[in-house]
């Protein structure tokens, strides 16, 4: 699997700090790139703005959002995702928020994992080291600099049976 970075988009500065803190104490050795609200993380995701070099913000290997943030908040995050070539990203829910209907509606939307924020050091830095190992042991469908699918042969493949799954979602 191809490791990219990590993209956290949380509008908590504290927060922000923990998470990033936690993963450079955890060793991580990807880059960790913290963005302040769903829109922020969707210019960072079409390479808009202070987003465009691509050398400088590598496409992220997963992305943890928040819920509760201004301007887009984590639901239109999600649907932007869903409904987007983007939707490849695994996307992690990390929030305060244990409300069953946050938790239901994050699925629908497209979250791939629901985690609510363990309280104190210690126990965010165990969060945060499992979700890191999973997420970053997963194989992933190869992109470019902008997410865009690599082309693949699925000639003669069990996926052809059903239809490519680029043929049947559009996305490329």
């Amino acid at each position: 699997m191809k490791r990219g970075s990590v993209l956290i988009v949380e509008d908590n500065p504290t927060e922000n700090m923990l998470i990033r803190s936690a993963f450079e104490d955890l060793g991580v050795t990807e880059r960790v790139y913290a963005v302040d609200d769903g829109d922020e993380a969707i210019a960072f995701l079409r390479r808009k703005g202070k987003y465009a070099d691509c050398e400088k913000y590598v496409f992220p290997t997963f992305l943890l959002t928040d819920l509760n943030m201004p301007r887009v908040n984590g639901f239109e995050l999600l649907l932007f995702l869903k409904r987007s070539h983007f939707t490849i990203i695994p996307t992690i829910v990390l929030t305060m928020s244990a409300d069953p209907d946050d938790v239901k509606c994050a699925y629908l939307f497209g979250a791939n994992a629901y985690h609510v924020k363990t309280p104190g050091m210690e126990g965010l830095h165990e969060q945060l080291r499992r979700i890191y190992e999973y997420w970053t042991t997963l194989e992933l469908p190869g992109t470019d600099d902008y997410g865009r699918l690599l082309a693949t042969d699925c000639s003669g493949k069990l996926s052809e049976r059903v239809g490519h799954p680029v043929l049947i979602t559009g996305y490329e």
